[in-house]
């Protein structure tokens, strides 16, 4: 599996080709991202099968009407973001709407919605429902995506059906989990590949990645922080 990162919390996912070679887009937000503009990374690159968007605040969900409407990839996500996107424009047939605890199998393996402390107001000021995280299953190996949210017991929950290939976690504080909290989530999904996002976009959510990196190497963990446009590999 290789995850290329595009700035705050917005990724990819690109899995094998014994799950299909599907990609897998998370939270798209470029256009008024400047992480993304500095490295020249815009929507009209954005290429998916699958978008995964977690809660409605526009730092993850700006540009998911244009790259759905161009791909025509499929989209889950919380009930009510999918009835909005739908009043934008983008098809019924694309949209996959869950709610928490509930799994959706698809064609390279299953997608879980998951709790996630937040809240979740989409651009026009209506309910975004309930904020989630997603833990994917492939044949290739599972991750888990915590979304923002604050540190919870239900992340112990997650190892209980099956070990993480690696867990992207938010870790830039005031808004989500800070580096501290996050390094208590890697412990809880018991995963040791940890992918840190939500951080450095704004002033608010800047992070030390040197003292980060140090923490989770003395728990015996892995912390990534690639920069926009940078690719992790997990196999």
């Amino acid at each position: 599996m290789k995850l290329t990162h595009f700035g705050h919390a917005c990724f990819s996912v690109t899995l094998p080709p014994k799950c299909g070679s599907q990609r897998l887009l998370f939270d798209p937000f470029l256009t008024s991202n400047p992480l993304a503009q500095t490295a020249g990374i815009t929507a009209k690159s954005m290429t998916a099968d699958y978008v995964l968007i977690s809660h409605g605040h526009f730092d993850h969900i700006e540009d998911a009407v244009v790259v759905l409407k161009r791909t025509k990839a499929k989209v889950v996500a919380p009930y009510e973001i999918c009835d909005w996107l739908k009043a934008q424009g983008v098809g019924e047939e694309q949209t996959l709407p869950m709610n928490h605890g509930g799994t959706l199998k698809l064609d390279f393996g299953s997608v879980q919605m998951v709790n996630a402390v937040h809240s979740s107001t989409l651009p026009d000021g209506s309910s975004g429902g309930n904020p989630a995280g997603f833990v994917v299953r492939t044949a290739a190996g599972n991750f888990y995506y915590s979304g923002d949210t604050a540190l919870t017991l239900d992340m112990q929950l997650i190892p209980r059906r099956g070990s993480l290939r690696f867990a992207v976690l938010s870790i830039g504080d005031t808004f989500t989990m800070g580096p501290e909290d996050a390094l208590e989530a890697a412990k809880f999904v018991e995963c040791n590949e940890i992918v840190g996002v939500h951080y450095d976009t704004w002033f608010p959510i800047a992070i030390d990645a040197a003292r980060a990196k140090a923490m989770f190497k003395e728990a015996g963990k892995n912390l990534h922080l690639p920069v926009p446009g940078e690719e992790c590999s997990f196999v």
